[in-house]
């Protein structure tokens, strides 16, 4: 994916676990996914965009293949599999979400076949997370151009990210503030191999360490009604900025702006 090509004739792919979250207690759900919840982000901005995962033969199987549909997915390899999709059992704290329990059905053995593998390397990206579990998979996509967008989420750990860093192009991470733990450990990450590692600090802001300059964002305020789906949103505004060939400091703030959008809302999306 190179940068500053523009939205026109992209491709990004999703690829990796999908779920509904079900607050019990609300009498609400929806489908998600941090992958899930990329691709309807960049497709809204204008991107192509398809998502890769399965459900299961239940209605929550259903809403997650409705929902993508009309969002303009393509959802030719979302598999469907005999048994239960993917469920989060989720839980409001106040404005933040608490994620109480999750349920894999059949995304337990979800895996790439030869098919998929073909599909996806026709894409200028991937986005995936450890739930993906398709971390043996990115040498395969790298070797045919595909860029990899990585979510490590909160896993700010050298033996947990250092095996999958030299596969990854954009390394994204989620911390608690800036401070010297963080700033050495983005510049470690990128020193082995991907082009940007950049860390979400909540209310704090962000950073970003593409091997010469850090970069530092700041929030956009919003009334936050709930916190679900701020990473993802901020991951897909930063590489649609990225594909439009902003600055670093543009991506943030357009990252920023995306997910202040996203927590005003009760979905992630």
């Amino acid at each position: 994916m190179n940068k500053g090509r523009g939205s026109e004739g992209v491709r990004i792919a999703g690829v990796g676990f999908s779920c509904v979250d079900v607050y019990d207690q609300l009498n609400r759900m929806y489908p998600t996914g941090n992958s899930v919840d990329f691709v309807i982000h960049m497709r809204r901005m204008g991107v192509q965009a398809s998502m890769v995962s399965v459900v299961g033969t239940d209605a929550y199987g259903d809403m997650m293949i409705d929902m993508l549909k009309t969002e303009k997915i393509d959802v030719s390899h979302l598999s469907v599999r005999q048994g239960s999709t993917a469920v989060f059992k989720m839980e409001l704290n106040g404005n933040d979400r608490v994620h109480k329990e999750k349920i894999e059905g059949v995304m337990a053995h979800f895996a790439l076949n030869e098919d998929d593998r073909r599909f996806i390397a026709e894409h200028d990206a991937l986005h995936t997370n450890l739930s993906g579990r398709i971390e043996r998979e990115l040498p395969y996509f790298r070797e045919r151009g595909v860029s990899i967008v990585f979510d490590f989420s909160t896993r700010t750990k050298k033996d947990i990210a250092g095996a999958i860093l030299p596969d990854v192009d954009y390394a994204f991470f989620s911390y608690t503030e800036e401070d010297a733990y963080i700033t050495e450990f983005i510049a470690w990450a990128q020193a082995l191999g991907p082009r940007i590692v950049i860390a979400t600090l909540g209310e704090r802001g962000s950073l970003a360490y593409d091997g010469k300059t850090l970069y530092r964002g700041q929030i956009v305020p919003a009334e936050v009604v709930n916190t679900v789906g701020a990473g993802d949103s901020f991951c897909a505004g930063f590489m649609y900025g990225e594909l439009q060939g902003w600055s670093i400091s543009e991506s943030l703030n357009h990252g920023a702006r995306t997910a202040a959008g996203v927590v005003t809302k009760f979905e992630p999306y």
